[in-house]
């Protein structure tokens, strides 16, 4: 519901003893009127907001409006306790770097999101949200396995079971889960937002464009500004939060070819940070697991698929 005018003005009363303060919020006042407007142009012109939404009832094929299971699609397993669904999306990435750098052995299995494969009863059963990545673990029980979904809770559950990548020090982990669930409520403006509208959306928005580049760059210059004193985000100790935002800035430019765009050249601290992930031997085969190209490796099982491209 929109403020009225004269809510505004009663909710400003209490300081408006103060002229100066006072006078410093009229053009906030006007400018929020102005942003609340029914009056404001459409995109298509014709676009008439409706008070309830109804429709599309699918958009690109493949998003709808309801959760659930759309098919009956078996999940396969393979002989390792862990057992990754997954694709070679920034998300998907944290998740096989992070396997590689503890060194345990895991089956990863590509799922087709364009074929629907993340709706599948038995995707759905480990992540109600039909996203990837999704893991089960069956150390503890080979018949009801446990199920984590979400990135930033997968990174903290295999840190915390096998003791990797996540600092020992109190304020050192504090830290770094600021940084991992930083890269976890950024990145929806990196990949939805910059990366949809400047990329993939069918037509170009300026609005829109603008809005979610400001919004990377500056995403970007947070990064930037700390890592000028900090090797790593959480310190001196690589972890699961460089690993977290590393996939996400990365696909800027290699998912999204937004480097120049976004004059990504000249966060200096950033690329000296990214250069340094980027050549761990675990990144370089993380990076390869359920990848899209014929370099990649669309399945893996064993440290020793990783012969097969040459790593």
């Amino acid at each position: 519901m929109f403020m009225k005018s004269k809510e505004f003005t009663k909710i400003l009363k209490p300081i408006s003893r103060n002229r100066n303060q006072f006078k410093q919020l009229v053009p906030l006042r006007h400018t929020l009127v102005a942003n609340m407007s029914d009056s404001k142009p459409s995109l298509p012109e014709a676009y008439v907001v409706p008070k309830v939404w109804k429709g599309p009832e699918t958009y690109s094929g493949i998003n709808r409006p309801f959760a659930g299971a759309r098919n009956d699609k078996k999940l396969q397993r393979g002989e390792h306790p862990l057992q990754l669904y997954s694709l070679g999306t920034p998300n998907g990435q944290k998740v096989t770097i992070m396997l590689e750098e503890i060194g345990v052995e895991y089956d990863a299995w590509p799922i087709n999101i364009m074929q629907e494969e993340q709706f599948s009863e038995a995707f759905v059963k480990i992540n109600p949200n039909s996203k990837i990545p999704a893991l089960l673990d069956y150390s503890d029980n080979n018949e009801s396995p446990t199920r984590v979904f979400e990135t930033g809770s997968i990174l903290m559950y295999l840190a915390e079971k096998y003791g990797q990548l996540i600092p020992t020090d109190a304020r050192a982990r504090t830290e770094c889960y600021n940084w991992l669930f930083f890269n976890i409520g950024s990145a929806p403006y990196l990949g939805g937002g910059f990366g949809h509208f400047y990329h993939y959306a069918p037509i170009k928005i300026e609005y829109a464009i603008d809005r979610f580049s400001m919004e990377a760059k500056r995403i970007v210059d947070v990064l930037d500004k700390h890592l000028a004193g900090n090797r790593f985000l959480a310190g001196e100790e690589y972890s699961i939060a460089d690993i977290a935002n590393y996939t996400w800035v990365r696909a800027l430019d290699v998912a999204y070819h937004g480097k120049e765009f976004l004059s990504l050249e000249t966060y200096t601290n950033v690329n000296r940070w990214m250069e340094e992930i980027a050549s761990r031997p675990a990144v370089v085969r993380g990076l390869k697991v359920n990848g899209w190209l014929d370099t990649d490796l669309r399945e893996r099982h064993s440290k020793e698929d990783f012969k097969k491209i040459g790593l």
